[in-house]
């Protein structure tokens, strides 16, 4: 793998990563195992619904009418509206940072504004946060940064206890983030992986099992493992004029740099996000490029930007 700043140019499957890992993503993630019992349980709950439930209907007309398909729709669609468990940790969190002094106050901003809250620290700065779920799903580009924010983040928190967590990650980055970036210049400092259930028995996080000493305990007993952060370029990427912009220092986006801080995460954790924008005759093209400690952990190679103005 390249240095920063010398991404490689080696052969790989459109839109995934070459990494030295998925780990080098994300440090927690599912075990085959578990995929396996996921993927079983998948088959065995398919073939046996026409047995559940009151329908009456013959296991022909039981898959005739598609019941089975709509109801996993529907149990899906309701786990993602479902915001109460997300907004209860971020409230924890954020109400820890306020009771130490590091920010001043926060708020929520309702249904006025294509984000959803607004922090302040106590020498006047201001960070807007958009919260989202697994980064993998549609939704994840949707997002307006307000004009009078100093810093803009997304805060990914996942309810899937079974999701693949770096490709999710990978997804939200690539596939999502950076063709929003690129085509609609929106102007985004970084992204927070990190939620109620890292930590658990249901996501296990390495951190901690490595160093049980670094989690944090909060006022209502629950404990956190370290976030996972992610810094983002400093600048808008343009293939004319700013094809491979730097990232942001971490002190320099305040919301990272205080919960790197607070909540013990280590400067050798951090992942820099670079795009690297070019073209293809008329056709705009980026690439992504994460970086920890200066060492390329993962790349893609060049995807048109289907969106960006030529």
């Amino acid at each position: 793998m390249g240095k920063r700043g010398e991404p490689g140019r080696s052969s790989r499957a459109k839109g995934a990563p070459q990494s030295r890992g998925k780990s080098q993503i994300i440090p927690c993630g599912i075990t085959p195992e578990k995929q396996a019992i996921i993927r079983t349980y998948s088959a065995e709950l398919r073939a046996a619904a026409h047995t559940i439930g009151s329908h009456g209907l013959a296991k022909e007309d039981f898959e005739a009418a598609g019941i089975f398909a709509a109801a996993i729709e529907q149990i899906r669609g309701t786990k993602s509206a479902t915001m109460t468990d997300k907004k209860a940790f971020v409230r924890i969190v954020l109400n820890h940072l306020a009771a130490l002094g590091e920010i001043s106050k926060w708020a929520s901003s309702g249904s006025r504004d294509r984000h959803d809250i607004e922090i302040q620290f106590p020498d006047g700065r201001t960070c807007a946060v958009e919260m989202k779920g697994c980064l993998d799903g549609a939704n994840t580009d949707i997002f307006i940064r307000p004009p009078n924010s100093d810093e803009f983040v997304i805060w990914s928190l996942c309810q899937n206890p079974g999701s693949d967590m770096a490709h999710n990650v990978w997804s939200g980055i690539h596939t999502r983030l950076g063709p929003e970036i690129i085509s609609e210049r929106k102007q985004v400092d970084g992204l927070i992986v990190w939620d109620m259930l890292c930590g658990k028995k249901n996501r296990p996080c390495p951190k901690l099992i490595a160093q049980p000493d670094r989690a944090t305990t909060f006022e209502d007993g629950t404990t956190a493992p370290p976030p996972c952060l992610y810094i983002f370029p400093r600048t808008i990427v343009d293939y004319r004029n700013n094809p491979f912009p730097r990232p942001w220092s971490l002190g320099e986006v305040r919301i990272l740099d205080v919960l790197a801080r607070v909540f013990k995460s280590r400067n050798d954790e951090l992942v820099e996000v670079r795009f690297k924008a070019g073209h293809n005759g008329t056709e705009v093209t980026r690439s992504t490029h994460l970086f920890r400690a200066g060492i390329e952990i993962a790349a893609s190679k060049d995807n048109p930007v289907k969106r960006a103005r030529g």
